[in-house]
């Protein structure tokens, strides 16, 4: 069975402008090393396709055992210009959920 990223960290997300920041932060300091080998840009530009224009960076946080994705271009020009329907930070911080755990 598949675990997905929601079964082993936690979300904050939000976005300024055009750009979507979202912290994903381990449950347990054991589900760390699995965070960081699921998330990586190549595999959050797959899950968001053509909704990420921009370059995708993924920052580990050792010391909160957290994973920091920074989306530019991710918001169809900002949440007061896109014409998406509901596509701010919050909403795509939590599809990063859907990633699938690699596990080791």
């Amino acid at each position: 069975m598949t675990r997905l990223l929601s079964d082993i960290c936690y979300i904050r997300s939000g976005d300024k402008g055009d750009v979507c920041t979202a912290g994903l932060i381990a449950r347990t300091p054991e589900d760390y090393a699995t965070l960081l080998r699921s998330v990586d840009p190549q595999k959050v530009r797959a899950l968001y396709g053509d909704w990420v224009q921009g370059t995708v960076h993924c920052y580990p946080m050792d010391n909160i055992h957290a994973v920091v994705v920074v989306m530019e271009r991710a918001l169809g020009g900002g949440a007061t210009r896109t014409l998406r329907l509901d596509q701010t930070g919050k909403a795509l911080g939590h599809a990063l959920l859907r990633l699938p755990v690699v596990e080791a």
